[in-house]
């Protein structure tokens, strides 16, 4: 049972990467005449920024943000280019159109695009390609 005991663990940590709070996970073995069954539960913690958080430019968590606020529809891990190495969906300074893809928002093995519903000039970028994003949480502000 040390493997089960380890994939608890794994996803204990998972569940605490992607902001998770609720899990079940259940083992069959025996052609179901065996099952271990296992809910995981956990507070949500607060935190001023999630890990990995790096602006790319010079707004503090004291400032308010000015201009449109694209945020998180979901909680899930950010992603600001569609594969890794390749070119960002935006870069702080570009010029973006409703509708264009800015980011995705990947939940559950499905990614999920985040488009913007404004033309505007990407002013800031507020999370880094990986970090794990709360529902609602501001990812892009626009002016």
């Amino acid at each position: 049972m040390s493997s089960f005991r380890s994939t608890v663990e794994n996803m204990s940590k998972l569940m605490d990467e992607m902001g998770i709070t609720e899990l079940d996970l259940e083992r069959q073995l025996l052609l179901g005449l065996y099952r271990k069954h296992i809910h995981l539960s956990k507070q949500q913690a607060v935190a001023a920024a999630p890990v990995g958080f790096v602006p790319q430019n010079k707004t503090t968590s004291n400032e308010k943000l000015s201009g449109h606020v694209l945020k998180s529809p979901m909680v899930g891990v950010a992603y600001l280019a569609p594969e890794p190495g390749a070119k960002p969906f935006v870069k702080v300074g570009d010029t973006v159109h409703a509708g264009d893809t800015v980011a995705l928002v990947e939940a559950m093995k499905t990614f999920n695009p985040i488009k913007s519903d404004v033309d505007g000039v990407i002013k800031e970028i507020l999370v880094s390609d990986g970090t794990a994003v709360e529902f609602d949480m501001p990812i892009i502000v626009i002016e």
